[in-house]
């Protein structure tokens, strides 16, 4: 009997050689008849034209395979911190993980986080030390770097076989067999050279004591010094890896196809079903069809395409379908990645990862269901908040139109990116997680849309007040025949304290400015605001209308509006005009051992560092509080990841508004260009 497809996630951090592995999985469970490579454009992953332009992973790919009779989908999610967002909504959907990582300490930053999301979810995981063929260094004290990285104990389950310090094969600890690595082969099965014995012997019982920890059975076989079945020593890694005990190590070159044959086996055995996805979702065995989108994809032709894993029952074209949200659609269409090229399929079975065309109302992490009864939702881990962003505008203007449509779009396919639309500014913003990550959605704006567009460094909201009283006198008369326009008002302004914004009072008494006329000069006055003599809005101010005359013909709403423009115009710049900065309140999160050089780049940026504490639920990580000014945010995260090994990270919100003086304010004044 076949059993169920199971869904397998591939993580790890950049570069790692994810991508790489899955082309030699393609290619020994015969679905390819050749690794492709990443320069030459031939992966069956990261076959978009935004990855090849970049020679990476920029979103996930799914492909599925058959081995030994079994089927399964790997999705390979990227590994730049820019784009790791997108394994997010992926992996509750996922049986398990295989954590891709390199024998580098330099990468154990970048490895506990995606260790911590695999932790926080759930998902049973294996750990595939790649490269071993480059590696220089004993194995167990790599493993001994990697386990800062995880909460979970790393069982090691292979180690290599060194011939003139380079790893030629493996031993499995749990099998008691050396393996000879061939080059895109299946490993050819060696006896033990006399020398590797007591050194597997080693091995080997650390890896059954690990076990022993949740098998008292175990335990008692290895006190007593009795060698224990190997059905039981399987019995065990399936079980406690299922359990989140442990997490397998297992070791290989993926570039060369070596450890693979025997990676695939160990998800054979010991992966998780979807019976056990569907228990830790707390989903039922019964009930009507039940998927859960991954991803959503707008192609340029056949419209919306929602990746879904079908959790429960089967799929056909045609069905009607209801969103946990209550949102309701039909399939049009369904399509199956079978070695990585997409087919068209009469249906979507239970375990499947399959594409769901045309369901438009559907988003990325909503469940849904045949029929017409809305699924509870599934939860889902929320996305990073945006630390980058640019303002973009069309490069022809014939496309303002289809800007917004087409921007909504990739904001719907990515749900880590974040539009801004600031109308007092005049522009439209993108946020997201990185130069490469808006890059990519500004090349995907204008390959699946057609939409070209340049981008800027945003705008800074800068404003203006004054810093003392003032009064003036604004008297707006013109007489071109018939009747003419006549206004005359006195006004006061006063500067208010920061945040207060705009008020207005009248002082008129004896209707020198009649009653309905009043309101006229407000609106003078604000409009005015709008734009000070310093070019920017003017806040954080009191006017008061004192004193004026009218004429019984001449007088209109429009002539006193005119009279206190001018007013103001004289009266603002009499009141010390003085321009205003935006400063943000940051909370920047970053391993302990990086907050100086955290304060350093505050500091550098007149920023101010107001405190630190222990990051809650993260062991050696702090939270760095701070506030700088909007103009010095722009490229923070940039030096913050090279201060961090990548994987630094920040939160903004407004504090206040700061007066701004000196060089910085000659610069924000200039004329731009």
């Amino acid at each position: 009997m076949i059993a169920q497809p199971r869904c397998i996630a591939l993580v790890g951090p950049f570069q790692s050689g994810k991508t790489t592995l899955l082309e030699a999985i393609l290619h020994r469970a015969g679905a390819v008849d050749r690794m492709g490579r990443s320069g030459a454009g031939t992966l069956c992953g990261d076959s978009s034209p935004e990855a090849r332009a970049h020679t990476m992973s920029v979103e996930p790919n799914v492909v599925t395979v058959r081995y030994l009779g079994d089927a399964y989908t790997f999705i390979d999610c990227p590994g730049s911190v820019e784009f790791a967002h997108d394994m997010r909504p992926v992996l509750p959907a996922c049986d398990a993980a295989v954590v891709v990582c390199e024998p580098d300490d330099r990468k154990v930053p970048a490895l506990a986080l995606v260790l911590r999301e695999l932790e926080e979810l759930g998902i049973p995981r294996f750990l595939f030390l790649n490269k071993i063929d480059a590696s220089d260094r004993r194995v167990r004290e790599t493993l001994a770097a990697l386990q800062e990285a995880s909460g979970t104990p790393l069982l090691l389950r292979q180690i290599p076989i060194w011939e003139n310090g380079t790893a030629t094969g493996f031993i499995d600890l749990a099998l008691e067999r050396g393996f000879l690595y061939r080059e895109q082969a299946p490993s050819e099965v060696i006896a033990l050279a006399a020398g590797e014995v007591p050194r597997e012997k080693e091995a080997r019982f650390t890896m059954l004591e690990r076990l022993a920890d949740h098998d008292d059975a175990l335990m008692e076989a290895l006190i007593s010094d009795e060698e224990p079945p190997k059905d039981r020593i399987f019995k065990d890694l399936a079980e406690e890896l299922r359990q989140g005990q442990v997490v397998s190590v297992l070791i290989g070159s993926a570039e060369h196809g070596n450890g693979v044959t025997r990676l695939l086996k160990a998800l054979r055995h010991e992966a998780p079903t979807l019976a056990d996805t569907r228990r830790r979702l707390a989903v039922a065995e019964d009930g009507p069809p039940l998927a859960l989108v991954l991803r959503t994809i707008h192609t340029g032709f056949s419209g919306k395409l929602s990746v879904a894993r079908v959790l429960r029952g089967t799929f056909r074209e045609g069905d009607s379908v209801t969103s946990s949200g209550g949102a309701e659609a039909r399939i049009a269409g369904l399509s199956q990645w079978r070695g990585g090229q997409p087919s068209r399929s009469p249906e979507a079975a239970e375990g499947e990862v399959a594409g769901f065309a045309r369901l438009d109302p559907i988003a990325t992490s909503d469940a849904f269901a045949a029929g017409r009864k809305a699924p509870d939702a599934i939860p889902s881990p929320t996305m990073t908040e945006p630390v980058y962003a640019v303002a973009v505008r069309v490069k022809n203007r014939k496309d303002d139109v289809r800007l917004t449509a087409a921007l909504a779009k990739v904001v719907e396919e990515d749900p880590s990116l974040r539009l801004e639309h600031r109308p007092d500014l005049g522009e439209v913003r993108l946020h997201g997680q990185g130069e490469m990550h808006l890059r990519v959605a500004v090349e995907r704006l204008a390959s699946r849309f057609q939409v070209e567009v340049e981008t800027a460094k945003p705008k800074v909201g800068y404003s203006e007040t004054i810093r003392r009283p003032a009064a003036a006198r604004g008297r707006h008369k013109k007489q071109s025949g018939g009747h003419g326009q006549f206004g005359d008002v006195s006004i006061e302004v006063r500067p208010l304290g920061r945040g207060e914004g705009f008020a207005f009072e009248s002082r008129i008494v004896g209707g020198v400015v009649p009653k309905q006329y009043i309101p006229s000069v407000e609106a003078g006055v604000e409009e005015w605001l709008k734009r000070g003599p310093l070019g920017f809005p003017v806040v954080d101010l009191a006017v008061r209308l004192v004193d004026g005359t009218y004429h019984a013909v001449d007088s209109s709403d429009a002539a006193f509006q005119a009279a206190a423009r001018l007013a103001m115009s004289e009266a603002i710049p009499r009141g010390a005009s003085v321009l205003l900065e935006p400063v943000l309140a940051v909370e920047i999160a970053i391993p302990s051992g990086a907050i100086s050089k955290a304060a350093s780049l505050v500091t550098a940026r007149r920023g101010q560092v107001l405190g630190y504490d222990s990051r809650p639920g993260w062991p050696g990580w702090d939270i760095l509080s701070a506030t700088v000014p909007e103009a010095e945010i722009a490229d923070l995260i940039v030096e913050l990841r090279s201060a961090t090994a990548g994987v630094g990270t920040f939160s903004t919100r407004f504090a206040h508004m700061a007066e701004v003086t000196g060089r910085q304010a000659e610069l924000a004044l200039a004329p731009a260009g």
